[in-house]
């Protein structure tokens, strides 16, 4: 497994899912619906409790043309940052 790519402090967030609860694979579903309503360049921030979605999001974002920008550890939680291509 590829080392966790943190987040920068400071992201400018355009829209924030809530797919805490979610499983596999309704995080990752969830957050393509969502990546849809934001403007290129804009940045989409998924808070989500699935460990699958450490593999999945950034998986999905190098085959969809957008940048992972990181995650970051909260609590009880894991928000994951993506910029849309």
């Amino acid at each position: 497994m590829s080392e966790e790519k943190i987040a920068p402090d400071g992201l400018a967030v355009a829209a924030t899912l809530d797919a805490k609860g979610l499983s596999c694979p309704m995080p990752l579903l969830r957050t393509k619906k969502e990546i849809g309503k934001i403007n290129s360049g804009e940045i989409l921030r998924v808070d989500g409790t699935d460990p699958g979605s450490k593999n999945d999001i950034p998986g999905w974002c190098e085959r969809s043309g957008h940048e992972y920008l990181g995650l970051k550890e909260e609590e009880g939680y894991t928000s994951f940052f993506i910029k849309k291509g």
